[in-house]
């Protein structure tokens, strides 16, 4: 796939401000989701911050040559709830948070460690294209449901009275979208190309905000798919507050309770976060193939999966420091690589420091909370159809006429789209996850006799 911008590429600086905003919009929405869902007065603010400070770290050990954000993780959800079960207070809560997220960045450091002494081969024999293929697919596929349900969203507090017209509004807001995205990456012009969701989010936008005003105008409530108050009661009363605001950092809550940790605690907080460190690890591998397909430069040999490992783990380390959300390479921005054909590092490091500058602006911040999730939904289609279809693509050159081939990438297809997933107490094991161990364990298991034709 020839890249527009490659990965050593400079935008100009205006055009490098667009794309690097494009990035950010495309992996805002799960961003901030998982400190809302977490709870307990986690701040999204802080959670964006974390990821811009992670992602620096990550370019920082990759020596700039992986094009890829860092936003917070959803395979940690579980064991981030159990830093705050048992009632404990919320200040050892965000303790437990900072510890969980060293503990997992630990385990990576480690199998860093072991890969830099011992090389990658190994990792390549275990995971050939056959394997991650398939599993890459399955990334994309697993996000399906959470795409068309955002395309439906009908969560706003103006649609109290549930109607009909509330699922079509948002359809519409997300199909405007989607097609405005598509439009611009085909026909468009070279900015057109480079930025379609942008050109995307807002046409969806506008379409959202045009049936707000003729659901005000006629008294139909039920049609207005996008909710203004995050904007509108920052400007009740106007101060400082209103425009600039420090986010809730997770070390500032934790400070003073560090004298509350028991080891029976840290035990808790070993046992929630340690094993889904290495379900994640087997995501990373996928995400970082994917990645090296679409750039076309292998990045397990160059950086090398020992650099991009440190830079995952010392980045989740420190993102989960300010934001408590331990942070992982994300599918939607390497969705948006592929889209755009925009893999400039250094439109990252843009995205990063955006990141970072926004958490401060208020307005900015309620403003980017305004978008409804049937926007996002349109916009996400396409970004989890490319992640699907790029790891289909790996398994062109795969020769499926053989049936070890075959099983070995039906059985993650299946187990991945089936949705098997494992829970042991506090630890999930993802449908990803589940797939990729399932299709590993496969394919060694067919490997043991070869064909006539392979000798």
């Amino acid at each position: 796939m020839k890249m527009i911008y490659g990965v050593k590429d400079k935008p100009k600086f205006p055009s490098l401000i667009v794309f690097a905003f494009q990035q950010l919009l495309a992996i805002m929405a799960a961003t901030i989701a998982v400190p809302m869902i977490v709870g307990n007065g986690m701040s999204t603010s802080a959670a964006l911050f974390g990821a811009g400070i992670g992602t620096l770290v990550y370019v920082a050990f990759t020596k700039g040559k992986s094009p890829v954000f860092l936003g917070s993780s959803f395979a940690f959800l579980g064991s981030m709830a159990a830093a705050f079960a048992g009632g404990v207070s919320v200040g050892l809560g965000y303790v437990g948070l900072i510890i969980g997220a060293a503990l997992a960045g630990l385990v990576y450091v480690v199998i860093a460690l072991i890969i830099k002494a011992v090389g990658v081969s190994w990792v390549q024999k275990l995971l050939p294209a056959v394997v991650i293929g398939p599993t890459v697919a399955i990334i994309g596929l697993s996000l399906a449901g959470n795409a068309i349900g955002d395309l439906g969203a009908t969560a706003t507090k103006f649609a109290e009275a549930k109607s009909p017209f509330t699922q079509y509004a948002c359809i519409i807001c997300g199909i405007v979208t989607l097609a405005v995205t598509m439009l611009c990456s085909v026909y468009g012009k070279k900015m057109g190309r480079l930025i379609p969701f942008i050109f995307g989010i807002l046409s969806g936008y506008a379409a959202a905000s045009l049936l707000f005003v003729i659901g005000t105008v006629t008294n139909h409530d039920s049609i207005k798919v996008i909710d203004y108050t995050a904007i509108t009661s920052l400007f009740d009363k106007i101060t400082v507050n209103s425009f600039f605001a420090v986010p809730d950092f997770t070390f500032l809550k934790a400070f003073g309770s560090f004298s509350e940790l028991s080891p029976s605690y840290i035990g808790t907080i070993a046992v929630a976060y340690i094993p889904v460190a290495f379900v994640v690890f087997a995501e990373h591998i996928a995400d970082h193939k994917n990645l090296s397909s679409i750039i076309e430069h292998d990045l397990l040999e160059d950086p090398g999966l020992s650099s991009t490992l440190l830079g995952d783990g010392v980045g989740s380390m420190v993102g989960a420091f300010f934001g408590g959300c331990p942070n992982t390479t994300y599918g939607e921005s390497v969705g948006c690589v592929a889209i755009t054909k925009n893999a400039s590092v250094t439109t990252i490091i843009c995205t990063a420091i955006e990141a970072i500058l926004i958490s401060f602006i208020a307005p900015f911040v309620a403003f980017l909370s305004t978008i409804p999730a049937c926007v996002m939904g349109g916009v996400c289609i396409a970004l989890y159809g490319f992640i699907a279809v790029s790891g289909l693509k790996m398994l062109q050159k795969v020769d499926l006429d053989d049936n070890r081939n075959l099983f070995t990438a039906s059985v993650i297809l299946i187990a991945g789209v089936g949705g098997m997933v494992l829970n042991f107490g506090n630890v999930t094991i993802t449908e990803v996850a589940c797939a990729l161990i399932l299709g590993i364990l496969t394919n060694i298991m067919l490997s043991g006799k070869k064909n006539k034709k392979d000798n």
